[in-house]
């Protein structure tokens, strides 16, 4: 049966030049980063020069660079460091209703111990509102967070214009680059941000390693104790085979971008534009132009996602509902309703995601597939009769 991956936000395959890049500190240069000998020092060698080459890749220092197990160690890292560094300055933190359950989970975590947190709402394109957070900062305020760009819908957020109303207040301002880095261009200076999330596994590097970015200057509480590794901000032992292999992708992110940037903003083009033609009462969500180029995400009326991702995966075309982390949840999309969207309508979204191995054959097979999925399943459902909807209720 042909197999088609288009869950690509979920995690990426691991290219092969990155495999081949971090086998050899599995076996000869195994050697800890913190050790004296030169099995030491050579591994020490490596992670310093995987440090240069991803602070160079978003305008940093390489001192500013911590690398961590991935995206949640470095969101978490981010907000409660923070929170305990700046605690007796204030306690207000703002994010958005949009955020991933990384950002929102120790958010809550915090407001349970007396910080206050302000969720920002996003319009019906998933867009937080710059007016909106200058109105919400105040004297208590300590730290913004804001996604770059949205797991499940894509959007890109404007960073650097919200960063800098942070910035003028003298608030530090965080962003989830997870789904971002890698795939369009990040300049840490340029978009104004103190501190910037990124995971390996989403720009076809391996799993369980990823960095924060902190800003020379910006205070932070260490989050984990023990060793002194990573100047005393990180503790435990280095995972060198997985920061090589998180250097290496950043290189052949880098080197791909332009090329993969155009490839995918017109598979994704091509999607937006002929699913409604083949299917019909379909709603795109997410900012039609501002968003990622390899996301797309529909709302397909009358019927359940989850009935559509296990049809197609019986096809063998791999999708999913949303985000990846949420996904054995019964409750809708908590991004899809923050747009507008009612819960029978969310229900029945589809995420698809793009990536360095689709081809334009996979996307002609999908669009084959799709809508015959659809029709049988909106054969099959009480809210929809051909040529008449029945009305669903949220």
């Amino acid at each position: 049966m042909k197999k088609i991956y288009l869950d690509y936000a979920a995690t990426t395959p691991t290219d092969p030049e990155v495999l081949t890049a971090m086998e050899p500190y599995f076996f000869d240069k195994f050697g800890n980063a913190s050790s004296l000998h030169s099995y030491g020092q050579e591994a020490k060698k490596a992670l310093e020069d995987s440090r240069q080459i991803v602070a160079e890749s978003i305008g940093a220092k390489p001192e500013e660079v911590v690398f961590t197990s991935g995206g949640t160690e470095s969101d978490n890292f981010a907000l409660l460091g923070v929170a305990y560094a700046l605690e007796k300055k204030g306690n207000h933190i703002i994010t958005s209703v949009i955020e991933h359950h990384a950002i929102s989970e120790p958010a809550k975590f915090l407001e349970k111990r007396g910080f206050k947190v302000t969720y920002l709402p996003v319009d019906k394109n998933g867009m937080v509102l710059c007016e909106d957070l200058k109105k919400a900062i105040t004297k208590e305020t300590i730290l913004v967070s804001i996604m770059h760009a949205n797991n499940e819908i894509g959007t890109l957020q404007p960073i650097a214009a919200l960063a800098e109303i942070a910035k003028a207040k003298g608030v530090y301002f965080h962003t989830d680059a997870v789904q971002t880095f890698g795939h369009i261009p990040i300049n840490v200076n340029e978009q104004n941000v103190d501190l910037l999330s990124i995971s390996s596994h989403k720009f076809y590097g391996p799993k369980g390693v990823g960095a924060i970015y902190i800003r020379k200057g910006t205070r932070i509480e260490t989050f984990m104790r023990g060793g002194d590794q990573e100047r005393s901000r990180r503790a435990s032992t280095h995972n060198i085979a997985g920061i090589v292999g998180c250097a290496k992708a950043v290189q052949l992110c880098q080197k791909n971008m332009k090329k993969e940037i155009g490839f995918q903003s017109a598979l994704r083009d091509r999607l937006i534009k002929e699913i409604p033609a083949k299917i019909g009462e379909v709603r795109l969500n997410g900012h039609p132009t501002e968003r990622l180029p390899n996301n797309v995400n529909f709302s397909i009326s009358y019927i359940e996602g989850e009935s559509m991702l296990l049809s197609l995966d019986m096809l063998g075309i791999s999708v999913s509902t949303g985000s990846a982390c949420t996904s054995s949840s019964l409750e809708p999309s908590h991004v899809l309703l923050a747009i507008g969207l009612d819960h029978a309508t969310a229900h029945g979204s589809l995420r698809i995601t793009l990536g360095r191995w689709t081809k334009e054959s996979d996307i002609d097979y999908l669009l084959d597939k799709l809508p015959r999925v659809v029709q049988k399943l909106r054969a099959m459902s009480p809210l929809y009769e051909p040529g008449h909807s029945k009305k669903s209720s949220s």
